[in-house]
């Protein structure tokens, strides 16, 4: 069984309601669809419900009548929703009316309902930008205890017969979000990385920070901030199988490991690789997955106190649907855990 067969299962096995706020953007339309069909979540559109339903009838998409569909324009529904807002808010010097006016905004509203309990996570930006994905899930969702920031990682699905990761699975992190991470914020970023590999590949999670030195045999001030990094990730989740300083083979290759590494716990069998900088992290996963034939599956989102994930705006409905799935898995991770 590959790894969107396990979270299909595990996702239809424990139903999340998923809160779309691009409701009348098409090809979320058609992604919803898919995932009611397939009775993998309940399905939260908001939007007009004359534009949804005139949308669904247009494309043929008989399975939205099944979705809940939240009118950002109805009064009732900003009524219950923008009291929260302003609390969450009132210390910035947000007004009720202020409050009113951002609560109708979609992608706002949405968090606001994961907020409240109404739906278990977010899924957007086929149509809104990154930014304001994650400035509405900062604002109203924040992050975990524990954690201050927002990093990306991206599930690599190695082709068959290649000896690294665990059942063909590897986790690379922070490839999307945070362009220079200090030393707390590297390792907030290794143990969200695990939690990723544990809720949304289902792998246990052997974490190596990443360097252009392994165990001291360079000695430079990034490389003494994965020092720090790993000493603090330590201290954040002593259970967890994790080592740093290590270059990229000492981390997945047992005999290079063997050799410059031979105390190291990982034994050079890392399937979570922490990246020390973000143009390190985005440009080896896309080598990766272009010389290596390996599929990328991301950015996921990690370190929110609830999922919100964000889409490109050229996603495919297939990547959206994809991505509601694994939003699904995450949320019954963070479930867990608590």
């Amino acid at each position: 069984m590959g790894l969107f067969d396990k979270m299909t299962a595990k996702a239809k096995a424990c139903r999340q309601r998923i809160v779309l706020p691009e409701g009348t953007e098409p090809r979320t339309l058609t992604a919803a669809n898919r995932i009611i069909a397939d009775e993998i979540a309940d399905i939260i559109l908001i939007g007009s419900p004359e534009e949804i339903g005139r949308l669904a009838n247009e494309m043929g998409l008989a399975n939205i009548e099944r979705a809940t569909i939240v009118d950002p324009a109805d009064e009732k529904v900003i009524d219950k929703y923008a009291p929260l807002f302003f609390e969450l808010r009132k210390k910035k010097g947000i007004s009720m009316e202020e409050a009113r006016l951002t609560t109708a905004n979609p992608l706002y509203l949405g968090c606001l309902m994961v907020k409240a309990g109404d739906a278990d996570g977010q899924v957007a930006g086929a149509m809104n930008t990154t930014g304001n994905v994650l400035r509405a899930a900062f604002q109203v969702i924040k992050t975990q205890p524990g954690i201050d920031i927002v990093s990306g990682a991206f599930l690599m699905l190695l082709p068959e017969g290649l000896p690294y990761g665990t059942d063909g699975i590897m986790v690379f992190a922070d490839c999307a979000v945070v362009p220079d991470p200090t030393a707390p914020e590297l390792a907030q970023i290794a143990v969200s990385a695990a939690q990723t590999a544990r809720d949304i590949a289902g792998i246990e999670p052997r974490v190596a920070i990443l360097s252009f030195s392994t165990k001291g045999s360079a000695k430079h001030e990034r490389v003494d901030k994965v020092i720090e990094a790993t000493e603090i990730a330590h201290k954040m989740a002593p259970d967890l199988i994790l080592d740093g300083e290590l270059q990229a083979d000492a981390a997945i290759v047992p005999s290079v490991c063997n050799s410059k590494a031979p105390n190291s716990p990982l034994s050079g069998r890392a399937n979570v690789l922490v990246f020390p900088s973000l143009e390190v992290g985005n440009i080896a996963y896309k080598l990766v997955q272009r010389l290596g034939g390996v599929e990328a599956v991301g950015p996921v989102l990690q370190g929110l106190a609830a999922p919100v994930n964000d889409l490109s705006r050229g996603a495919y409905p297939e990547d959206i649907y994809k991505t509601i799935i694994m939003t699904c898995n995450q949320a019954i991770g963070l479930k867990e855990n608590k």
